[in-house]
């Protein structure tokens, strides 16, 4: 299937961040990337211009405060790349070639963990996960990067139950399909934080858990890249074809 593409803004209080539609010719769901902390668009390019092409229209944006040696950096907060990740939702969800009821979200990281409450804001019928990140709720408004490592490092090794988290919240809350993806070899996000995302999706139609062997949560290797891209080309694949197959005979 042939798709377009397509450079935008997002322009959100008035400051301007890149983004990138792709799309097939005809109506289908929608899926919006979100990258993790200090990265960009760039990984998500080539594996939405492949999921693009299995008939979905995908959006990947930058989220701001996230370019190398920028001062923003050191000022962007949670809330406000919360923020960029809901106008970009709604950018999607404006595109005339999609089926609103049907947008899937992919998130990286620290992308991960936010997408996690945009499903709170808007509606996500499937949401894919990449070594999600985990942060304490208080503090929401101070820069990211002045939130202290340490204990961060401390918090996310150890469980941790939506009663007291936010996003943990948030899974527990959500209904539709879920894709976890956990590096074997990731420093930053344990074992432990994965397993608390795991539990905390008490009400999801289906989770899928799966390990990309050998990997580390920057996904490094090359071939840890690939395995990563077939895993979530593959669910995907899977999720579209079932609403798809669903929808000609009835299902709800």
């Amino acid at each position: 299937m042939t798709t377009s593409s397509t450079k935008i803004e997002l322009v959100i209080d008035d400051e301007h961040l890149a983004g990138t539609f792709l799309a097939p010719q005809s109506k289908v769901p929608g899926v919006l990337f979100v990258h993790g902390w200090g990265g960009s668009q760039a990984r998500d390019l080539d594996r939405a211009r492949g999921i693009a092409g299995l008939g979905c229209v995908c959006l990947t944006f930058d989220l701001r405060g996230h370019e190398k040696e920028s001062a923003r950096q050191k000022t962007v907060t949670r809330a406000e790349n919360l923020h960029d990740i809901v106008c970009a939702y709604d950018k999607l969800a404006q595109h005339p070639a999609i089926d609103t009821h049907s947008i899937a979200v992919v998130g990286t990281s620290y992308g991960a963990y936010l997408s996690t409450i945009l499903t709170t804001l808007r509606p996500v019928k499937w949401l894919s996960l990449r070594v999600p990140s985990l942060y304490r709720d208080d503090q929401w408004t101070l820069p990211k990067r002045q939130l202290n490592r340490e204990d961060l490092a401390e918090y996310r090794g150890s469980p941790v139950t939506p009663e007291e988290n936010r996003a943990l919240a948030a899974c527990a809350a959500f209904t539709g399909d879920v894709l976890i993806v956990e590096s074997e070899y990731d420093h930053l996000v344990p074992h432990a934080t994965i397993m608390s995302y795991r539990a905390a999706f008490q009400n999801s139609h289906s989770l899928t858990h799966r390990v990309v062997d050998g990997a580390d949560h920057a996904l490094s290797e090359k071939v840890c890249q690939e395995a990563y891209t077939s895993i979530l080309v593959h669910w995907i694949t899977e999720m579209v074809v079932g609403a798809r197959v669903g929808s000609r005979i009835g299902l709800p």
